[in-house]
């Protein structure tokens, strides 16, 4: 896996990508030149206190490894985490963190 590291590589995903929603995440999508995917992984100060920012960075990272082999190749992929889910991060799961993201690959049409 590879990661989005700088501000002009989000901002291009943000500005030219496509955006959705899921109830704990957005997930911004846009193709990119590489031929692996690139993971950005997003918790603003608005989702809670640090311990809770990492947590759900580590849950996103853990679910999309979990799912990369069964997606396209070749695109940049941010999750941000919502504030809902920094509201329920010490009762939050990966297996709900994954129906989630599950849902919304699947109405991007990113499974192969």
């Amino acid at each position: 896996m590879l990661k989005l590291k700088t501000k002009s590589d989000f901002l291009k995903v943000y500005n030219q990508g496509e955006k959705y929603f899921g109830y704990f995440q957005l997930i911004y999508f846009k193709k990119n030149n590489f031929k692996k995917n690139r993971l950005g992984v997003v918790a603003s100060k608005k989702t809670g206190n640090a311990v809770c920012r990492n947590k759900l960075k580590r849950l996103f990272r853990e679910s999309f490894n979990k799912q990369e082999n069964n997606l396209k190749q070749g695109y940049d992929i941010v999750f941000i985490a919502k504030k809902n889910a920094g509201e329920q991060f010490k009762t939050l799961k990966l297996s709900m963190v994954e129906k989630d993201s599950i849902k919304i690959f699947k109405r991007a049409k990113m499974f192969l």
